[in-house]
């Protein structure tokens, strides 16, 4: 479980890191736009409710992992997490999700396996 310190309070947010890894990266590229957005979540910590942040480039965050090693992100998650931050509702995340693991990446295709193209010849008439 990784933590979002979030303005001035001493009291983190705790977030699965995986999660919170997708979340830094929305967060920072919204911010980074001066795109101001609110994170929604459901208190799973026994506590009943939910709570909402309003987030934009003048409250101080940080994003604090237990993991000292970068997750691999999925890119479709990325893009819904997005969409949902662009939304008027907000971007609302469910902490015990599971994300799916990245896709492997694939090797690029190199010359000799790329099949060959025929481009038919004109002749002059």
């Amino acid at each position: 479980m990784g933590n979002l310190y979030y303005g001035t309070s001493p009291e983190p947010i705790r977030i699965p890191d995986r999660l919170l890894s997708h979340l830094k990266v929305v967060i920072a590229t919204k911010l980074r736009r001066s795109e101001s957005f609110t994170l929604s979540w459901t208190h799973v910590d026994g506590a009943p409710g939910r709570s909402t942040v309003w987030l934009q480039p003048s409250i101080p965050l940080r994003f604090v992992f237990d993991s000292a090693e970068p997750e691999q992100l999925d890119s479709q998650t990325l893009k819904n997490m997005a969409d949902m931050a662009n939304s008027s509702a907000g971007l609302v995340v469910a902490f015990d999700v599971d994300i799916p693991a990245a896709a492997p990446a694939t090797a690029p295709a190199t010359r000799a396996s790329v099949p060959a193209r025929r481009v038919p010849m004109r002749t002059a008439a």
